[in-house]
């Protein structure tokens, strides 16, 4: 019996193209429905019109953009910030810490997955001392100690694993040392920094279970270790040291991007890299309807190609129900004039359990963005 848990039926309809978003047929627009994010069974459609050609999106399914930066995240300790996006596998966070930490924090609720937006400083925790920087990955535990130091200010993306470890994915044919090297990845030391920072004062540590927080106080700081061995620890990677698949002649799908797995969620990391060269390659995102995630796109710097007018610091969220894919000036520009390289850097989340929206992310959100997709009318602002 096979383990596959889809009809799976191989049929051709109609016009249509050769092969998946490649050689389209003329004045026709594809549209991928797909299952299982990317990996379950798909069809390419064919249309007459853009899939995102409406003319107005009324109700609670929407697509929504926010303007993280204009939120008021500027707190001591991350367990003081409401999750702007949330589900019961994963709660998003954006955290700007001006000053250094004078306390611990401990999450006893799920892993965290730290990316640094903006800034500098360096994380001391159980394991030891790492310095971190924009760009920077950083995997914690579950039951972890940790504090950040800086002298630049941080501003972070917090994705926390509520249920399980995080993960890595699997490579595939691709190999062991495809999209990153394990290699590549960093952990926190015993060094000079951690062991002169041990002292014999008064340390709180935050520890946060079931979103409620505990503090507890030593007579000494708790990050008082001289050494260690195992496999469960801190992990720093950046997205620099990332190594995207990519091909000349087929757009990849995002799941070719996967950095992290959590329950029920990925992480999916998008770098710069070239442009697809083959004349009828599609060289933009193809419009998909991904009917079984969620996704939500932060926007960490560069040009984004497939948006208008988004910025750094800015997330867009696609609720599964409807296809979304390229704005149409960024889709005719592909066709007309298309680009050889992209520079954006952006993290995606996918979530197979539907995301709720917090009110400080209404707050700053862009009213207008489900008008974006047209190709007259108001532009996000």
């Amino acid at each position: 019996m096979t383990k596959k848990p889809w009809i799976s039926l191989p049929i051709r309809e109609g016009i249509h193209s050769r092969q998946a978003h490649c050689d389209l047929p003329k004045n026709t627009y594809e549209r991928e429905l797909g299952r299982e994010g990317f990996f379950g069974p798909v069809t390419q459609m064919h249309h007459r019109h853009p899939p995102t050609g409406w003319t107005s999106f009324e109700g609670p399914l929407s697509p929504r953009a926010f303007d993280l930066l204009k939120m008021d995240n500027h707190v001591s300790n991350p367990w003081e910030l409401s999750p702007f996006l949330f589900n019961e596998n994963t709660h998003l966070r954006l955290w700007t810490l001006s000053q250094s930490m004078d306390h611990l924090v401990r999450n006893s609720d799920g892993d965290e997955l730290l990316f640094i937006h903006q800034g500098q400083g360096d994380l001391f925790c159980d394991y030891g001392h790492l310095s971190i920087s924009e760009g920077d990955y950083l995997v914690i535990p579950r039951g972890s100690a940790w504090r950040l130091e800086t002298q630049t200010g941080l501003t972070l993306l917090l994705i926390e694993n509520r249920d399980g470890c995080y993960r890595f994915p699997d490579k595939g044919f691709a190999g062991y040392n495809a999209v990153y090297d394990p290699a590549a990845l960093d952990y926190p030391r015993i060094n000079d920094q951690f062991l002169n920072q041990q002292d014999e004062n008064h340390w709180d540590i935050l520890v946060k279970r079931l979103d409620q927080v505990t503090r507890i106080t030593y007579p000494f700081n708790p990050l008082d270790a001289v050494g260690w061995h195992g496999t469960n620890t801190v992990v720093r990677l950046n997205w620099r040291d990332i190594r995207p698949i990519v091909s000349h002649s087929y757009h990849m799908p995002p799941s070719v991007h996967t950095t992290f797995i959590g329950q029920d969620f990925v992480v999916c990391t998008f770098c710069p890299r070239p442009i697809e060269s083959d004349p009828g390659a599609l060289k933009v995102p193809f419009y998909h309807n991904n009917d079984d995630f969620d996704e939500v796109l932060f926007y960490h710097k560069g040009n984004f190609f497939s948006r208008d007018q988004i910025e750094a610091g800015m997330v867009t969220f696609h609720p599964c129900g409807f296809p979304h894919g390229p704005h149409p000036n960024a889709l005719e520009k592909s066709q007309n004039n298309p680009a050889t390289f992209t520079d954006e850097v952006a993290v995606m989340v996918d979530t197979r359990r539907p995301l709720h929206i917090s009110d400080n992310a209404k707050a700053v959100e862009i009213a207008s963005y489900a008008n974006s997709w047209k190709t007259t009318g108001q532009e996000p602002s």
